[in-house]
């Protein structure tokens, strides 16, 4: 870069001409930054896998990575720079292709959804109540009520009980602020939990705190 704005401004002193490159290549940074998409949620039913990628090495060693019937693109999600990898419709799946890239690039990501609507009434017990507006933020604890304290240490405080698509989750936040519940996402993940964002008004409080057994 330097030599070539020399060519073209031979008259000025070198450093002068270096502050000029150097000014040149930030702005190519900075307009480079700004062209990232936010990325799109996933479809209803989908699990999408979010791999934190803000280096054009971590981006190429994952399409390299992946192979050629794997979709990806790179947005914005959140503060992060990630890839989108979506097309997932069983959480195993999802789960599977996580693992591959930690093993085999050394990245980690998250795992996010947006559940389908189910099909028939939910039938549920404890005098159910459902949330209000906002974002819910459920862990899968695949019947093992010894993750409570484990989900309790994460979030810093009480863990409810949910039934959401009639199946039955911790409830780690119930929030309207959008970026606190993907934080909280972001953080269960980041932990080995299998955690979603959904939407709250679908999901009945069965109990408000419940205890690690």
């Amino acid at each position: 870069m330097p030599l070539t704005v020399v060519h073209r401004f031979p008259n000025l002193p070198h450093a002068l001409v270096l502050a000029i490159a150097g000014l040149m290549g930030g702005m190519s940074s900075v307009t480079a930054q700004q062209a990232i998409p936010v990325c799109q949620p996933p479809e209803p039913g989908e699990y999408l896998l979010l791999i934190v990628s803000p280096t054009a090495d971590n981006q190429k060693q994952l399409r390299n990575a992946l192979p050629a019937e794997i979709k990806s693109t790179t947005c914005q999600y959140l503060t992060d720079t990630v890839t989108r990898i979506g097309g997932f419709y069983k959480i195993d799946d999802a789960q599977r292709w996580a693992r591959y890239i930690n093993n085999i690039v050394g990245l980690s990501g998250i795992i996010t959804t947006k559940p389908a609507d189910p099909a028939t009434p939910q039938t549920v017990t404890y005098n159910p109540q459902s949330l209000g507006e906002g974002y819910a933020v459920l862990v899968d604890y695949f019947n093992r009520p010894e993750l409570v304290s484990n989900v309790q240490q994460v979030v810093g405080g009480d863990v409810g009980f949910v039934s959401y698509g009639q199946r039955p989750y911790l409830l780690a936040v119930y929030t309207t602020n959008q970026k606190e519940a993907y934080n909280t996402l972001q953080q269960l993940n980041d932990r080995g939990f299998v955690a979603y964002v959904v939407d709250s008004r679908k999901v009945m409080l069965l109990r408000s705190n419940v205890r690690s057994q």
